[in-house]
């Protein structure tokens, strides 16, 4: 990289290596243009109003890139299927959304990625639920102008397999929903979670779920389940009878369908009742009451995942307890939050 003096008039094309200050009594002060600006043919009358008869500018070396250039190269490294790179800025790229769906990191080579020199990628958690045009990382490299050896060392380990970063749609389950309890099926309780599994399936652009009333016996639980699955439900979410009172019989009627439990039981507060089972590749959920109570519980956590396809296993929920515990913040930001981050 060399310093040269240049007119103006034919600076075209270049790179300041300084900022070009303008200051207007009471209306502008600060950088008009900005070191490492490429200079424009409209610029020119500008630089001229401001003084500047001649210009300093970078010449680039063999194997010297400008930083909008490295960080563009960066940027398309690292995006995988579902994210679009925006306009470079001062050598920083921002990568967003491009549909609704489930951020999926390779945190390895993300660290290794970020030890290269001169190289920042700042991410959203692996597992964050994200919403169309949603930000999801910002790339840079550090100085003005770097080797392109640099950016060679990001895109090979980018190379490793998938891009390190993804956006994984949601897809178009069809969810059941059984509840529980004599009280409600003799209309003595009025159900509170059928709103909420409603509210649950519009937020993820889902039908509204498939409702059935049943007591607390493991029989007719599943015998429910089986006619969920008859209806074409491929997500079914049993509410209620969670705990281990006697007449609590969720788990045992989800095992009675055929089910395989993957976990009984998540730290993560609320929703440590929680219970996930497949029968085959069916999701089977067994919700405690707490889903009813908190905005945001373990199901908010895992329910995404299961959304975009994800198999979820019983260590990926012991997992949870590394940021588990929800604050329960009086108004709640979740997603925008550490509740369910630490794991994913």
């Amino acid at each position: 990289m060399k310093i040269q003096q240049l007119e103006t008039e034919k600076s075209v094309g270049q790179l300041l290596c300084h900022d070009i200050t303008k200051i207007e009594k009471g209306v502008f002060k600060g950088a008009l243009f900005k070191k490492g600006h490429r200079i424009r043919t409209e610029d020119v009358k500008t630089l001229l109003d401001l003084g500047k008869t001649h210009i300093y500018a970078l010449e680039l070396e063999e194997g010297d890139l400008h930083e909008d250039d490295a960080g563009m190269r960066i940027a398309r490294a690292l995006a995988g299927s579902g994210l679009k790179i925006g306009h470079p800025s001062e050598g920083r790229l921002d990568l967003t959304a491009a549909y609704p769906g489930l951020l999926k990191i390779d945190v390895e080579r993300l660290l290794r990625i970020n030890s290269v020199p001169d190289v920042v990628v700042a991410t959203l958690h692996s597992g964050t639920p994200l919403e169309a045009a949603e930000k999801v990382a910002g790339a840079k490299v550090i100085p003005l102008v770097v080797n392109e050896k640099t950016v060679v060392a990001v895109e090979q380990i980018c190379t490793e397999g998938k891009p390190p970063l993804q956006v994984l749609p949601y897809l178009p389950f069809k969810l059941g929903g059984i509840i529980t309890g004599r009280e409600v099926v003799e209309g003595r309780v009025k159900d509170g979670f059928a709103p909420v599994l409603a509210e649950k399936a519009a937020h993820f652009r889902l039908e509204p779920p498939e409702i059935s009333l049943c007591v607390d016996d493991a029989d007719q639980i599943a015998s429910a389940i089986e006619q969920m699955l008859g209806r074409g439900c491929n997500l079914i979410i049993v509410t209620g009878g969670m705990s281990v009172d006697p007449d609590d019989t969720t788990p045992t009627g989800i095992k009675k369908a055929g089910a395989d439990i993957i976990k009984y039981g998540a730290p993560a507060l609320p929703g440590a009742m929680f219970l996930l089972a497949y029968k085959g590749d069916v999701p089977l959920i067994g919700l405690p009451a707490c889903a009813m109570y908190f905005k945001s519980t373990v199901l908010d956590i895992i329910l995404p995942r299961l959304l975009a396809g994800q198999k979820v296993s019983a260590t990926d929920i012991a997992a949870l307890g590394h940021g588990g515990l929800c604050r329960q913040c009086e108004t709640c930001f979740f997603p925008n939050c550490s509740f369910g981050k630490g794991c994913l």
